[in-house]
């Protein structure tokens, strides 16, 4: 297992020393490791799917094998995976699971990130699992149930005042060296374990035709295109899905390295957890989305918010965040075969945002 750049050749041993970018270029690292591709019958996560990881990390707290409800929306077969029932209420909780257990193995006694809200609760509740203190920084204006959770885990909240203020105050923290940075928005540990929700999907309907999957990081959108990329390489599957990245007006990085220019349109601020403005993956994501044969679609609050209110309506009690996968399939639901097969990442639980 080892540390490796696509860009500039850097390798390094995974548990030599911890890099959450790339110490010769500055560019996002990945994991090189062995895939052996076997899923087995436990109920735990990391036991039926350890053919796809690098490592299984010792304790866990139900991560993993959420739900999938499929149901006929006229003329498409919708695939809801519900994501918002991981115990941090997120799917951030398979990528914390991984990343914070290596830290823990690295021998860091403190955690921190950045983030709008669904990190810091998952980062502070696996901390709080390994005995690390963790040191949450999120805007002021992420929602107030969030700023909660992570109080009561027992996580300590450093307010900023807004996500790009957060990400530099953070800096102040790295070069400390028994403070493990998480660095989600970089770290490849949460793309691959945010990955096994593919291998669910593939185990009971098979590979869908289009994917929609909101993007702030794009950690989840490169897991969804990594999990299927190792599926095809072990032979599991011959397709792939269209990936349909979804973004909002007021932030939409990957639309524009994607078309090469910005649309105007409503503020979209009211989805929080897509407002990240400079994704370091950003290329990656374009790349993997135009590669899929896929698209960025853009929403705004009016379409966000009369989504989450049918979604409720329905029984999905999702956040806003995850109400944009939903719009962004009725934005562009005509052009789509009526015979597809369609996966919505239903990312994060709305109870936090009441």
């Amino acid at each position: 297992m080892e540390w490796v750049c696509t860009s500039c050749g850097f390798t390094r041993g995974l548990f030599e020393e911890y890099y959450w970018k790339c110490p010769r270029c500055g560019k996002p690292l990945s994991i090189r490791y062995s895939v052996r591709g076997e899923i087995l019958s436990s109920r735990n996560t990391w036991e039926r799917y350890r053919g796809f990881i690098p490592f299984m990390p010792e304790k866990t707290r139900g991560e993993g094998l959420t739900p999938i409800v499929a149901e006929k929306y006229s003329p498409h077969t919708l695939l809801f995976k519900l994501e918002y029932m991981n115990p941090g209420g997120s799917f951030k909780d398979r990528g914390s699971a991984l990343a914070v257990y290596y830290g823990y193995k690295m021998g860091f006694e403190k955690t921190v990130v950045d983030t709008s809200g669904n990190t810091g609760i998952s980062v502070a509740l696996y901390s709080k699992l390994y005995g690390l203190e963790s040191m949450i920084i999120m805007p002021r204006t992420a929602p107030l149930g969030k700023r909660k959770a992570v109080s009561r885990i027992g996580g300590k909240v450093v307010e900023a005042e807004d996500r790009l203020a957060a990400s530099s105050i953070v800096e102040k923290y790295i070069s400390d060296g028994d403070v493990y940075y998480v660095a989600h928005l970089w770290n490849p540990l949460y793309i691959i374990g945010h990955a096994t929700m593919v291998y669910e999907v593939y185990e009971e309907y098979g590979v869908p035709d289009y994917v929609f999957a909101p993007v702030g990081s794009g950690g989840l959108i490169l897991a969804l295109a990594y999990g299927f990329e190792k599926l095809l390489e072990q032979g599991l599957t011959k397709k792939l899905p269209r990936l349909i990245g979804v973004q909002g007006y007021s932030c939409q990085p990957v639309y524009e390295v994607l078309h090469g220019k910005r649309i105007e349109g409503e503020d979209s601020s009211l989805a929080d957890g897509i407002m990240v403005y400079n994704p370091p993956r950003v290329k990656e994501i374009a790349e993997k989305i135009d590669r899929s044969h896929g698209e960025v679609v853009l929403v705004g609050n009016s379409e966000i918010q009369s989504s989450l209110e049918e979604l409720w309506q329905n029984g999905f009690l999702v956040e806003p965040t995850s109400a944009t996968v939903y719009a962004a399939y009725k934005k562009i639901k005509n052009e789509i075969p009526g015979d597809a097969t369609i996966l919505l990442v239903l990312t994060g639980s709305g109870l936090k945002t009441l």
